[in-house]
């Protein structure tokens, strides 16, 4: 069965840090682009970061820039989110997600997602 399972999420006072792991199995995703996204409590989900198949493309969305870094082991199959900095408004559940192309799609077009993983934020 191909899946994707996040796993790291927790609480955390705000200023503090986490770091996510994606964890792919049913088959290799070393030619595939991954993402992470999230979703607040009434908000849609949002873009985060997105990282191209070997690594040499990186994106980030304007909110996590300078506090968040996107990585993956390809050996290991999984990918990393560390995110650093952390704010009350980074409170959400976070999703990875892979896509079928070796590039991160513009338009934030990915074919298969993990459950998620519950980040809360405290102030």
């Amino acid at each position: 069965q191909v899946q994707l399972v996040e796993s790291g999420g927790g609480l955390v006072q705000a200023g503090g840090s986490l770091r996510l792991s994606c964890a792919a199995s049913g088959r290799t995703f070393s030619n595939n682009a991954m993402g992470w996204f999230r979703q607040a409590p009434g908000k849609e989900r949002e873009f985060v970061a997105a990282i191209s198949a070997r690594g040499g493309t990186i994106r980030y969305a304007d909110s996590v820039k300078g506090r968040f870094t996107i990585s993956r082991d390809n050996p290991k199959n999984t990918m990393y989110l560390q995110m650093n900095s952390l704010k009350p408004e980074d409170t959400a559940v976070y999703y990875c997600a892979a896509n079928s192309g070796r590039l991160p799609p513009a338009k934030h077009e990915y074919d298969l997602w993990g459950q998620g993983t519950q980040v809360t934020v405290s102030s």
